[in-house]
């Protein structure tokens, strides 16, 4: 990790310091904006709910990813605005693989319940050309680990966003977040850097969101023999913060009835004695 990414909450005693590197981490965040997930919460200009479907967000069979889906709303976490949040649940049940959806929409995004330290959220992502047709719905838990100092205000992002242009040509998901497969079969993310890092220099939840499907994807087509699978259910839990890296998937895949496939990870944190960071279940349909 480099040396001068450093957990915000070293900060909190300085506004300025703070509002400084809050800026320079959220401007160097890949997921939200290779995405292009806009937060009015978090930046001036107008709000902003829609994510366009790019090819490099639909997986073999055509449907959306899952990935995108759970990086586009990351519930029960209050923005970093108001606190240090650290994501503990993510929960995506896909309704309808939207095939041929070009947008979608968040509908409903933000907190339900906040306790002292844990809050807990919901949405519905729609296709945001027929706010009728239900895509997914998305449940999370956060946790608040700190407090920033008082008088944050939104941030003028203007000229740091990415542009990213469908195409043929574009790379795969897990490529533009720098995840590999080695050669001893495992999916991997590379050392903590500030592109895949939260403002607490944390793994952020985007690159293991990225990392985890496409390594269920891997040994779910192993099983069945085709990779025209499809994401129905994605359950992630978040057990501790990333820290070193790089980061490892440990995986299991598991035949059920009806086309139906299970798969079972954990992510391993390499560069802090392997610890087990994230664990992940996914059910896929098998679609051709």
């Amino acid at each position: 990790m480099s040396d001068q990414l450093r957990d915000i909450r070293e900060l909190a005693h300085d506004s300025d310091a703070y509002r400084d590197e809050l800026y320079r981490r959220w401007t160097g965040l890949l997921s939200y904006r290779y995405i292009g997930r806009k937060h009015s919460a978090m930046n001036i200009g107008e709000q902003d709910d829609t994510v366009a479907i790019r090819r490099d967000m639909r997986n073999e069979a055509g449907g959306i990813m899952v990935a995108p889906l759970a990086i586009s709303s990351p519930e029960g976490c209050q923005t970093d605005m108001v606190a240090v949040p650290n994501p503990v649940i993510a929960s995506v049940q896909i309704v309808d693989p939207g095939y041929d959806v070009t947008r979608i929409e968040i509908v409903g995004s933000g907190i339900v319940h906040q306790g002292r330290t844990m809050g807990y959220g919901r949405c519905t992502i729609v296709d945001a050309d027929n706010p009728d047709r239900v895509i997914a719905f998305n449940e999370g838990q956060g946790a608040v680990i700190g407090i920033p100092p008082e008088g944050l205000g939104k941030m003028d992002v203007s000229g740091t966003e990415l542009v990213i242009e469908d195409s043929p040509d574009l790379p795969p998901l897990w490529a533009a977040f720098g995840a590999s497969k080695r050669d001893d079969g495992h999916w991997v993310l590379p050392p903590l850097s500030a592109e895949l890092a939260s403002p607490d220099a944390a793994l952020h939840i985007g690159p293991q969101h990225v990392v985890l499907e496409t390594a269920a994807t891997d040994l779910a087509a192993d099983l069945v023999g085709t990779r025209k699978v499809q994401v129905v259910s994605w359950h992630v839990m978040f057990m501790s913060r990333g820290k070193v890296g790089p980061f490892r998937v440990e995986g299991t895949a598991h035949a059920g009835r009806s086309g139906r496939v299970g798969v079972r990870m954990l992510l391993h944190d390499e560069g802090n004695a392997d610890k087990p960071v994230t664990s992940a279940a996914a059910i896929f349909d098998v679609v051709g």
